[in-house]
């Protein structure tokens, strides 16, 4: 038997990596090119996830995150965590990630799973949740944004799969993805017609 807290923090931990691997390799350019008509970009989510880890393992168990995030204010730009500016360099975002983990960390490691925090921005009939519903929210939170930047890097330069030396896809060749895509295309379109 593996421990409940252990097994979460696990998860949250291995679409942590997942997510940055998702960076590597690519130009400055490319980590914050908008590649969807909301302009999701690889950079922005790594800093909006920052941002909600600051906050979720943060303020809400009295445990604020030390630095101040100007992107997280009520005053900030809107989307300004979706996003990364000319001044704020990858290494900055992924630096600035790394440590809200360590907090992040800290506050898991700390805390009983069973301690009630307070979430000031959820209904009041849902603000008071346990560590517990918080470590899986933020775990289904970041995988859904990993699964976001899964996208975008596909689109960015046909790089795929979940991280380095496990793509948890089929191994084929480029003609083999071709054909696959030429055949989902059609059937796509006969399903279209009907």
């Amino acid at each position: 038997m593996t421990e409940p807290k252990s097994d979460l923090h696990r998860y949250l931990q291995s679409v942590r990596e997942a997510l940055v691997w998702k960076l590597d390799g690519l130009s400055e350019y490319d980590v914050r090119r908008p590649l969807t008509p909301t302009g999701t970009n690889l950079l922005g989510l790594v800093k909006h996830l920052a941002g909600v880890e600051a906050g979720y393992f943060g303020a809400t168990f009295g445990r604020p995150f030390p630095e101040p995030l100007p992107f997280m204010a009520d005053d900030a730009e809107t989307n300004a965590d979706m996003w990364a500016t000319a001044d704020e360099s990858r290494e900055d975002i992924l630096a600035l990630y790394r440590r809200v983990w360590a907090h992040a960390d800290a506050t898991v490691e700390a805390l009983p799973l069973d301690t009630v925090g307070e979430v000031p921005w959820w209904p009041g009939e849902r603000r008071h949740p346990t560590l517990h519903l918080i470590l899986i929210h933020v775990i289904a939170e970041t995988n859904r944004h990993a699964g976001h930047a899964d996208i975008v890097r596909e689109l960015i330069d046909g790089a795929a799969g979940l991280r380095r030396g496990n793509g948890n896809l089929p191994r084929v060749d480029g003609e083999w993805w071709e054909s696959y895509q030429a055949r989902l295309e059609r059937v796509a379109r006969e399903a279209g017609r009907s």
